[in-house]
């Protein structure tokens, strides 16, 4: 995939579906150490921030045109994430950095991957067809994905 051009303002005017979940190759961290989302079932205790250990409801995936977004390694923070990923722009991400200061005014916030755009380190990538995948557990967690903090689903 080629690095877009597009920056925070423009993607919004982007042709496709703005979705949230976890892209496919992405890596879990569960009680048995980091898993490819593929590889999750349900009953995987997965490790959270906000419980400690989160037990898999159930996992979906669907396949759809989107244009996601690329983050490169270690943008998010130390090693956050710990290599470049893929995410759904409406992807939710927790973070606890200066972004949450400047946007929002609070030390920590959830923010769709979207708004943090800024065409260098965070980038829209080039529309095409990718698998996402929804964790769901009975209540709302941040799990680690590739090393940053994202929000699962909710039954």
């Amino acid at each position: 995939m080629q690095t877009g051009t597009m920056t925070r303002d423009t993607v919004a005017k982007a042709a496709v579906t703005l979705t949230s979940g976890i892209c496919a190759e992405t890596t879990i961290l569960t009680l048995n150490g980091e898993m490819c989302v593929e590889d999750l079932t349900s009953g995987t205790r997965i490790i959270t921030r906000d419980s400690g250990m989160a037990v898999l409801r159930s996992i979906t995936s669907e396949t759809l045109r989107v244009a996601p977004i690329r983050i490169k390694a270690g943008s998010l923070g130390h090693t956050r994430p710990d290599r470049d990923m893929l995410v759904a722009p409406g992807t939710q991400i927790h973070i606890r950095d200066w972004r949450a200061e400047a946007l929002f005014g609070s030390p920590a916030a959830m923010v769709e991957a979207q708004r943090l755009v800024d065409g260098e380190f965070l980038a829209v990538q080039d529309a095409c067809e990718m698998t996402v995948y929804t964790l769901t557990f009975d209540r709302q967690h941040i799990v680690y994905a590739d090393g940053i903090e994202m929000a699962s689903a909710a039954v």
